[in-house]
């Protein structure tokens, strides 16, 4: 399901209760790590959030509470690290052009 070489950019969508209610959490941005294996794997999600700072979440692939993983931007075919974790000194609009 996932490939950090291959699929670049990702909405997670994760239910989330409060009291009665329920509603769902929207998180966009692009994939910059995969760790772990079953049932404990994990992923790492980042965007770019207001005034430019960088927002990083990990989401355990297992977790009950995420709804669906929709992959909205796949990557280039010359990405030759699995870690992209050299994308957090970059200008975003530099990491958009490369990938």
């Amino acid at each position: 399901m996932l490939n950090s070489e291959s699929e670049t950019e990702f909405v997670v969508v994760q239910k989330i209760k409060e009291g009665g209610k329920s509603r769902e959490a929207i998180f966009e941005g692009m994939v910059i790590g995969i760790k772990g294996r079953n049932p404990g794997k994990t992923f790492m999600v980042r965007r770019i959030g207001e005034a430019g700072i960088g927002i990083e979440r990990i989401f355990p692939l297992n977790l009950p509470t995420i709804d669906k993983v929709i992959v909205v931007k796949r990557g280039i075919e010359g990405v030759k690290r699995a870690k992209l974790y050299y994308t957090r000194e970059k200008a975003p609009t530099e990491v958009e052009m490369n990938f």
